[in-house]
């Protein structure tokens, strides 16, 4: 063995993972073997395999060494498989029948082909942008372009984190949100939360163990459906007052529909903050655009990778979420989606405690969480539900570290009738398990 220099070490090493000669998992020589394998200084082994964990090759595990990182694998996705006979109370996806259509936007737009040098965001999508956000703008944001809430919670992470740093997330965690954890290398360091969101000593315990970063759902929490009371998102702001300097995302992506009020989280002296919210709750899952409000460094950051001719935003795609921001008949449907969405929230609730079960309450979004007995097995739960003709997504799912059996169930396309015969069968199912 020649390598001498960290960057030695590291291409080895590189080079050995991507062939297969290191498996995934397989621990390398702590740093003091290495070394003395080498005949190098421990340091340059030390920065070698930092770099490794940074590039996402490896991971360190504390006292178990340092070892080869697996390959990403896709967790669960949401969505319900097509095709399937059962009652779709699974998928997380708003009732199609609310939709608004974007092709009559788009006709409406008067959109003209754009050109490499036009502004990135459509300026007025910007006014449009900016009359949404309203005071939740802070002085001197910036507002960037992404193609949806995922991808602006992706863009902004790999703007500041790399592989291996941990990020302070919800527990249980929107599936969307695992997903890009997983597949960048970043470590999710679970937050309890109670009715009222992310519970302020488990966010100081999280961010006292490294975390770097905390992305919190501020209302329509996905999968619990809970929102921040004006209490807590204080006390929530107390806490991360004392870390100015971790990165603070809020993923706003009910913004559209909630019908519970935004309380943020990030304090004044925050020095990288981040509101996003998305059109796809409201307008439909395909148009795939969400906008950040940012202070200006990160805004330059997100900037540098969204210019023309790199990963810019369509304007096709602009001019739709334009002509449906601006349409007062895509408003009026908004409205009557979300007095829909509430009424049938309420209607599965009220059928639940008719039987005995207690949902998770105060709620919002397209969900309901159903906390089960601790003694109820959930897989079991859903598969008697499944063959009771509902389909359903169970808590583990969502779960980072171990919790209490649940539910999550999509009340978008639930008629009341329904609701009532949903909960009647999982009380009867309940008592079988």
């Amino acid at each position: 063995m020649t390598e001498k220099t960290a960057s030695d070490i590291f291409e080895r090493i590189r080079r050995e993972a991507h062939a297969g000669q290191l498996a995934a998992g397989q621990t390398l020589p702590s740093v003091r073997e290495m070394a003395d394998q080498l005949g190098v200084n421990r340091n340059t082994v030390a920065a070698a395999y930092r770099k490794l964990v940074a590039a996402g090759i490896a991971e360190t595990l504390g006292r178990n060494g340092t070892v080869i990182r697996p390959a990403a694998r896709l967790g669960e996705q949401e969505g319900l498989q097509p095709g399937s006979a059962l009652a779709d109370l699974a998928s997380g996806n708003p009732d199609p029948a609310w939709l608004p259509d974007p092709l009559l936007a788009l006709a409406a737009s008067g959109y003209r082909p754009a050109l490499y040098g036009q502004p990135v965001l459509d300026p007025a999508l910007e006014r449009l942008a900016r009359q949404w956000f309203g005071a939740d703008l802070r002085e001197g944001d910036g507002l960037v372009l992404a193609h949806g809430a995922v991808d602006a919670i992706e863009r902004l992470l790999a703007a500041y984190l790399v592989a291996g740093d941990k990020v302070a997330v919800e527990n249980p965690c929107f599936l969307g949100s695992l997903n890009i954890l997983h597949s960048t290398g970043l470590a999710a360091v679970p937050v309890a939360m109670d009715a009222h969101g992310m519970r302020p000593q488990a966010l100081e315990a999280a961010l006292a163990n490294g975390a770097q970063a905390v992305l919190c759902t501020p209302r329509a929490q996905n999968p619990t459906g809970c929102g921040l009371s004006e209490q807590r998102a204080r006390e929530l702001r107390r806490v991360l007052a004392r870390h100015p300097h971790v990165l603070v995302i809020e993923d706003d992506h009910f913004a559209l529909l909630a019908e519970t009020p935004y309380f943020s989280i990030a304090p004044a002296a925050t020095t990288r903050r981040a509101l996003v919210r998305s059109v796809s709750k409201g307008f439909g899952p395909d148009l795939r655009l969400a906008f950040i409000a940012t202070d200006a460094g990160t805004a330059a950051r997100l900037g540098m990778r969204l210019a023309p001719g790199t990963t810019w935003v369509s304007h096709l795609l602009q001019a739709a979420v334009r002509g449906l921001l601006g349409s007062d008949a895509a408003t009026a449907r908004l409205h009557a989606a979300k007095t829909a969405y509430a009424m049938r929230r309420k209607a599965l609730i009220d059928a639940l405690g008719a039987v005995g079960i207690a949902a998770r309450q105060p709620c919002d979004g397209f969900n309901v969480w159903i906390p089960l007995p601790e003694d109820r097995d959930v897989h079991r739960t859903a598969q008697s539900l499944a063959r009771c003709g509902w389909a359903v997504r169970t808590g583990d799912a969502f779960a980072i570290a171990p919790a209490a059996p649940a539910l999550r169930v999509t009340v978008s396309t639930l008629e009341p009738g329904d609701a009532a015969r949903f909960a009647a069968q999982l009380r009867d199912c309940l008592g079988r398990v």
